[in-house]
C-alpha cells in the first residue's frame, strides 16, 4: 500500500466536529463556522448571507453544511448567494466538511459554511 501526503496550502482544513463544536486547523470553534480561503470565521447561520456574498470572486462552490441532517437551504439565503454567482450545494455537516477536506486538498477553490451537529 503506497500513502501520500496531503498538503492544504494556506486553507486549513476540518478536522473533526462534536455537538456545537468544529475543529478546524487544530482550533476548536464553537456554533455555526465559515472555512475559506480567507481563514476561520463564525457565521451567522441561515440568516447571514453577507459574509458568504463576500466569498464570490474568491471560490467556485460554497457548500452548506446544514447540520445533522441534509435540509434544503432557505430561499432567502440561497437567492442572493446564486444571484451574486456563488455556486450552492448543501448537504448534511459532515458530508460538506469531508467534500470540503477532498476539494481543498486537489486545490479547488471552495468555501464550506457550517452549523452545527
Amino acid at each position: 500500500m503506497r500513502l501520500n501526503e496531503v498538503s492544504f496550502s494556506d486553507v486549513k482544513p476540518i478536522d473533526g466536529y462534536g455537538p456545537g463544536f468544529f475543529r478546524v486547523g487544530g482550533e476548536a470553534i464553537e456554533g455555526a463556522v465559515c472555512v475559506g480561503p480567507n481563514g476561520v470565521r463564525a457565521w451567522g447561520g441561515f440568516d447571514d448571507s453577507a459574509s458568504l456574498i463576500e466569498l464570490v470572486d474568491q471560490v467556485d462552490v460554497l457548500f452548506i453544511g446544514t447540520g445533522g441532517e441534509t435540509a434544503h437551504v432557505p430561499a432567502a439565503l440561497r437567492d442572493p448567494l446564486e444571484e451574486a454567482g456563488l455556486g450552492v450545494e448543501a448537504m448534511n455537516s459532515p458530508a460538506a466538511a469531508r467534500t470540503y477536506n477532498v476539494l481543498i486538498s486537489e486545490g479547488r477553490r471552495v468555501a464550506v459554511a457550517l452549523l452545527p451537529v
